[in-house]
């Protein structure tokens, strides 16, 4: 990585504190897994140490991926499942767009009918009302549509959840499995939701890294993906 032209704060420069917090939130990695690979190379830091990076310039470089994020499309699909914070069961709703990018996530105790009004309310504030919404057959999802007048002129498409009609948010949801597993789970609904904001975005970032096209257009892609990355954590820290 090249040098930091000014002299940091922190003990460790930018570049590595950035390299660190993308490391965490681009693979199923564990902060104990990051420290590991991080000694490898020869730079000691605590997995604590890279936790507390990630909770404080997360936030920061979440915000700004999503700046640079493209037009979002108009066909919305949607989902929700759950996931345990220290034993106790919340609701992890999500929506991408018919291209597979995440519009946004939003982690909630229920999985009613004003949970599914809080999320559709928080999507509207980022994006036009869609053309189309894909949801499972929730009664949640119809009920919410029925009391939001930004939405009555969406087509609503139910679908069969577990005959795979609904497969882009399908997909969208096994990087935050993974996730969860190397995490050995989540802890905290607060540091959970921050995790799961920036996770969805550097998501977004490298969607079309690994992809079935030529190899000189996906480094092409990669490249660009990691040049975004470096700007926007730069700016943050």
């Amino acid at each position: 990585m090249p040098a930091d032209p000014k002299p940091y704060r922190h003990r460790f420069p930018k570049s590595i504190i950035q390299h660190a917090v993308w490391l965490y939130h681009r693979f199923p990695l564990s902060c104990r897994d990051v420290e590991e690979l991080l000694l490898q190379r020869g730079i000691q830091v605590s997995h604590e140490t890279i936790r507390d990076w990630c909770d404080k310039f997360g936030p920061t470089i979440t915000k700004e991926l999503k700046k640079r994020e493209p037009h979002r499309g108009s066909h919305w699909h949607l989902d929700e499942v759950c996931v345990k914070i220290k034993g106790v069961k919340h609701w992890l709703w999500r929506a991408v767009d018919e291209h597979g990018a995440v519009l946004d996530v939003l982690l909630q105790e229920h999985r009613d009918t004003e949970a599914a009004k809080t999320f559709f309310t928080m999507l509207l504030s980022n994006y036009e009302a869609p053309t189309t919404i894909h949801t499972d057959k929730l009664g949640s999802y119809r009920a919410a549509i029925r009391e939001i007048p930004e939405l009555h002129g969406a087509l609503h498409r139910e679908v069969i959840s577990t005959a795979r009609c609904n497969n882009l948010i399908e997909q969208s949801h096994r990087p935050t499995r993974n996730q969860e597993r190397s995490q050995k789970g989540f802890k905290g609904i607060e540091n959970t939701q921050k995790f799961l904001d920036l996770h969805a975005r550097t998501s977004n970032l490298h969607q079309f890294t690994r992809t079935t096209v030529t190899a000189k257009t996906r480094r092409s892609n990669q490249r660009t993906a990691f040049q975004t990355w470096n700007e926007v954590a730069l700016l943050a820290a």
